[in-house]
């Protein structure tokens, strides 16, 4: 049986992109926190499943809740970087970008005495305009990312040279390991299958379908999610039509799609696939 990756992004309910037009990082302090608590609940379902995941966890979250990242290492999950301050990359430049990677990198790796070598954008935002991006990351010791969907978005999207982790050259010339997102062709189209609200707004049995014919050629898939996905009762945020469907739909059923999914599939973290799958150049 193939084991996948199983990895949650920690963030809070209002730092995600589709709420970046009413929500500004200087007022995240003024909202009612929730992330750990949900991220418990979250650890609560692996644990009853039986497996560990990678937490690519928001420096921020880190700096604010420094004890959250200590349990997550202590329960035996991978602790992996997903930025400072959910930024889309695109939209900071490089000195920006490079400092919010340092600075989220050093609190965690002091905060879970352990390696971080990780990496996942805010919203998969390394695209071919910010393609510099991966100098940052391995100029900073990073060993692998899992920034790139090989999908059209209006957030992100940018082609990719493998499904599978593959070893890829920065702008620079350094290399490092690309885990991109997971997706099928149906009926001609490129279709996101890696989770998130994909996995909230498709039935079940599509997600299970889809995901069991990428095992059956014998590759792992990623899996995504966040912690407020768990969280039907978050305060709700007044945003357009479009960005509450992709953050609200199917909230209340989550948790148990989820633990069918843990039971249908084999997990384990996204440094353990890449370190047992044959990575190609």
């Amino acid at each position: 049986m193939v084991a996948n990756a199983l990895t949650v992004d920690v963030e809070d309910y209002f730092q995600v992109s589709a709420f970046r037009e009413q929500v500004a990082p200087a007022d995240w302090p003024q909202f009612e926190s929730r992330v750990v608590a949900n991220t418990h609940r979250v650890m609560d379902v692996f644990d009853d499943a039986g497996v560990h995941a990678t937490f690519f966890v928001l420096g921020w979250i880190a700096e604010h809740h420094p004890a959250l990242v200590r349990e997550i290492a202590a329960r035996g999950h991978e602790i992996a970087c997903h930025g400072y301050s959910h930024q889309l990359i695109y939209g900071q430049s490089q000195a920006v970008f490079a400092e919010e990677t340092q600075r989220a990198k050093r609190l965690l790796e002091d905060q879970a005495q352990v390696a971080v070598n990780g990496y996942r954008a805010a919203s998969f935002s390394i695209t071919d305009a910010s393609r510099w991006a991966l100098d940052v990351l391995a100029d900073n010791g990073f060993e692998y990312d899992s920034s790139m969907y090989p999908v059209r978005h209006d957030l992100y999207g940018t082609q990719v040279q493998a499904a599978g982790p593959h070893r890829i050259v920065a702008p620079g010339g350094k290399t490092l390991i690309e885990f991109p997102m997971t997706t099928r062709s149906v009926l001609g189209m490129t279709v996101p299958i890696s989770g998130g609200g994909y996995f909230r707004l498709y039935p079940y049995r599509l997600s299970a379908y889809l995901l069991k014919q990428v095992n059956q050629e014998s590759e792992p898939f990623v899996f995504y999610m966040h912690p407020w996905e768990i969280d039907p009762g978050q305060p709700r945020i007044r945003t357009s039509f479009k960005s509450k469907v992709r953050h609200y739909t199917n909230l209340d059923r989550f948790e148990t799609k989820l633990r069918t999914l843990l039971r249908d599939f084999q997990f384990t973290s996204m440094a353990q696939v890449v370190a047992d799958y044959p990575v190609t150049s």
